[in-house]
């Protein structure tokens, strides 16, 4: 259970994904292990959440590294979500994202945590889960609580005390108006500049950390 910064309380259960609606998605290592040990695997993931969000099944990376070499360059995907920020931590991952297409969020997750799983215990020499079981998500209903999400992702490496080096997140591709696959519009678009969105995530971060907004994510990861 969670209170929003609106005061609504949101309770933890499966939702329902809906198409052009957003949602924040996260989860974590199984028994809370690292699934991110370096630069490279922060890499592979991010390769990832890229290359596997497209309607049309791409196998692996491996094999798809081929197909963008045959096809025509400039050839649109279909996305199954879009991307509005993200921050990945050591031992676990948020997103903030659109469903775009049916059922979406959830190819896009079983895709992704499983070609990453398969690369992560080829490279460590392990198997098994990865994951803490499935994902979960949270139905992000209104305005005001998407621009508080978008806070709470793109800074949760300060929620948990962690130093920039150790995670990868948005914040800097938000903060330098960087080319990403995050689609920031419905974020910025919302402040006068790019200063006013820092100090509003700043001070909205600090103030859920205060009240313990989203206390149900703090404590699980």
């Amino acid at each position: 259970m969670t209170a929003s910064p609106s005061g609504i309380i949101r309770f933890m259960r499966k939702v329902l994904l809906v198409n052009d609606e957003y949602y924040h998605v996260f989860g974590r290592g199984v028994d809370k292990r690292q699934i991110f040990m370096n630069a490279w695997d922060y890499a592979r993931f991010l390769q990832s959440m890229e290359e596997f969000n497209t309607v049309e099944p791409i196998g692996s990376i491996f094999e798809n590294s081929f197909r963008k070499r045959e096809s025509q360059l400039g050839d649109a995907v279909t996305k199954l979500v879009e991307f509005v920020c993200y921050c990945l931590n050591p031992n676990h991952y948020h997103f903030l994202v659109k469903q775009v297409a049916d059922k979406g969020i959830e190819k896009f997750m079983h895709r992704l945590c499983l070609g990453y799983a398969r690369y992560f215990n080829i490279k460590c020499q392990r198997s098994g889960s990865l994951f803490q079981g499935p994902f979960k998500a949270v139905h992000v209903d209104t305005n005001e609580y998407l621009i508080h999400v978008s806070a709470y992702v793109n800074l949760n490496n300060r929620v948990h005390r962690l130093g920039d080096g150790v995670s990868k997140s948005s914040w800097e591709e938000y903060l330098k108006r960087k080319r990403g696959f995050c689609e920031k519009g419905i974020i910025l678009s919302q402040f006068k500049t790019v200063a006013e969105y820092k100090d509003f995530a700043e001070e909205a971060l600090k103030i859920m950390l205060e009240r313990k907004d989203m206390e149900h994510l703090l404590m699980d990861n």
